[in-house]
């Protein structure tokens, strides 16, 4: 071939390749305009729903105020040390950087002088799931460590010392059972909007709990632009969290810490209400708890002591506990006799120290007797034999309608959870339960507060209430108001409910002064409850409990007071005591005192 042609056929070639080159650089021009111009808006879009991060800020819980103003559950600034672990990435795999943020987190630990809190599968997990976020590494971290860091210098940009919100319960233990307390909330399921979220405080009993929604306040949002590999790197901005709303309680932090101190050495119960409202002003259960310890996170040793304590002091007795009220119920077969018309005033029993029923005897608490008494004196000396008598002449159903309408055998409605009914039994009640017919020897333990009757201490207390004020029922009050955040004044909420007492006006005078006897008599059995310069009344009580044969007993005793213009009902069951004259109204006498002459008469 001619050197010519080999020319021409290389050009051609060199031609073809370049219109080919051409052609592909046109089809590539063709593709970049379709990308960045025809269609570049939506891949912008999809890009930045890839790189911007949405993180839930959790809102400002609200505060818990007692009826004086007193602020009984706060929040205050806890200081959090966190580390950005994008800061410390080291090359190739993160099993690298997992080591180093370990020794990050060891020199950190000699210098703060505390134990580390961090676990290297928490590490991998922020990794693998909250990367753009900060890691909490020691929170509510007191001023002095802070202070020691400082002065050694933190000498890394991965460290971040912040501000946070901490539940706070100025006054300890008192009124545990009432406030509750908040632990760390679990992971929000239903907001697909947010990526991340910062853990926030719940209420898990008590108030904090059953108004956990209003107390809670509205999350907040910040949103975070990261790179391909997760990391942080720009602040887009933040909707700052919104504050729940306070509440103002009826509890008085004076009569509460009185009670607790009083019943700090006992395992039982008490109760103080304002009987003209029915206003809980204070409610004990005893031993307690202290809920500062459970914010944000209750240590797992300190957990396992707390929950494996056979007392139980995470319950509370006075509303989740039940018991025989013992000879505290004796008021009530008093007044079911007299409202029944099947026994007066002056209807008169003689008590040998024993009532034999058929076969069986029933003693007295008194081994020699009473004598022949009247009802006033039956109240007063608190004789079992009188009262085997009168609820064997009254009958069952006239005790059990007076039962009902002083508040027993059902619960009381108060905002708290747990509470428990009691027991009024009744011959349907044991025919269903036990396949058994009632019985008199049923009958006889019922009129002395034992058998199968069960009560709270709240009911006790509510039911004195309703005996100081003369004959009207109160539902419990806890809540007095609320206001939003940036209000002064509370919005009131409306008194709470009230009945009047089905029951003769003639008869619940009469009782009460029985129950004036009990306390004011030298030979009442609850004598030892008086106080100088105020007229009390009130009711002791003895009831067994546990198994049988093993003599452990109950002590209650419940009073009102001063007798003509009652500001306050009290109702106490302590466990393991002697007897309720005994044991109990010395309790009584310390409460009464306190009240009295410590605490400023309870105002709404």
């Amino acid at each position: 071939m001619a050197i010519r042609d080999l020319l021409d056929e290389a050009q051609w070639r060199a031609r073809v390749a370049l219109w080919i080159m051409l052609a592909a650089f046109g089809v590539l021009l063709v593709a970049l305009w379709q990308m960045q111009v025809a269609r570049g808006a939506t891949y912008q879009a999809g890009l930045e729903r890839q790189s911007v991060r949405r993180v839930r800020l959790p809102g400002i819980r609200g505060r818990l105020f007692d009826r004086a103003g007193r602020c009984v559950a706060d929040n205050r600034s806890g200081y959090t040390i966190s580390l950005y672990l994008e800061d410390l990435r080291r090359p190739g795999r993160w099993s690298n950087t997992i080591v180093h943020v370990e020794a990050v987190l060891d020199d950190l630990a000699r210098r703060l002088e505390r134990p580390r809190q961090v676990t290297t599968e928490e590490i991998r997990n922020h990794i693998r799931f909250r990367l753009p976020l900060p890691m909490p590494v020691w929170r509510d971290v007191d001023e002095t460590a802070l202070a020691r860091l400082a002065e050694q210098g933190l000498g890394m940009s991965a460290v971040e010392i912040s501000a946070e919100a901490v539940r706070e319960y100025p006054f300890g233990a008192a009124a545990c059972h009432v406030l509750g307390y908040c632990g760390r909330a679990d992971p929000p399921t239903e907001e697909q909007a947010f990526h991340f979220y910062i853990p926030e405080l719940v209420g898990r009993a008590g108030m904090e709990k059953r108004y956990d929604e209003a107390l809670r306040g509205r999350a907040g949002g910040q949103l975070l632009l990261v790179d391909v590999s997760g990391f942080r790197f720009k602040d887009l901005g933040t909707q700052r969290p919104t504050t729940g709303r306070d509440l103002l309680l009826s509890l008085d932090m004076q009569a509460q810490q009185l009670l607790d101190r009083v019943l700090a050495d006992h395992v039982g119960a008490g109760v103080i209400v304002d009987p003209a409202t029915g206003d809980v002003l204070a409610m004990t259960s005893s031993p307690g708890f202290d809920p500062n310890r459970f914010t944000p996170v209750l240590p797992v040793d300190e957990w396992r002591r707390i929950s494996g304590d056979e007392r139980r002091p995470l319950m509370n007795r006075a509303i989740s506990a039940t018991y025989s009220p013992g000879s505290t119920f004796k008021p009530v077969v008093a007044l079911a006799a007299l409202a029944s018309g099947r026994a007066g005033v002056h209807t008169s029993f003689s008590c040998p120290g024993y009532y034999n029923l058929g076969r069986a005897r029933f003693a007295c608490w008194y081994p020699s007797g009473h004598g022949t008494v009247d009802l006033r004196t039956a109240i007063e000396k608190s004789c079992n034999v009188y009262f085997f008598q009168l609820a064997l002449q009254c009958g069952l159903d006239p005790i059990r309608e007076a039962a009902a309408a002083l508040g027993l055998g059902r619960a009381t409605g108060i905002e708290l959870e747990a509470e428990y009914a009691g027991l009024v039994p009744s011959d349907a009640w044991k025919r269903r339960t036990f396949n058994d017919a009632w019985r008199d020897g049923d009958t006889c333990n019922l009129a002395i507060g034992q058998g199968f009757l069960a009560v709270t201490p709240l009911q006790m207390a509510l039911l004195t209430a309703a005996l100081a004020n003369g004959g009207t029922l109160h539902a419990p009050r806890l809540v007095l108001g609320s206001r939003a955040p940036g209000e002064e004044s509370f919005e009131r909420l409306p008194p709470s409910a009230a009945v009047p007492v089905n029951l003769p006006p003639s008869a619940i005078r009469f009782v009460r002064g029985a129950m004036r006897d009990v306390v004011m008599s030298p030979g009442g059995t609850g004598r030892l409850a008086q106080i100088p310069n105020v007229v009390a009344a009130g009711k002791t009580g003895t009831a067994e409990y546990g198994k049988k044969g093993e003599g452990l007993k109950l002590g209650w005793m419940i009073a009102f007071a001063p007798y003509d213009a009652p500001r306050y009902a009290v109702a106490l069951v302590l466990e393991e005591a002697d007897t309720g004259g005994r044991t109990t109204a010395p309790v009584m006498k310390e409460i009464l005192r306190g009240l009295f002459e410590q605490v400023p008469p309870a105002r709404g």
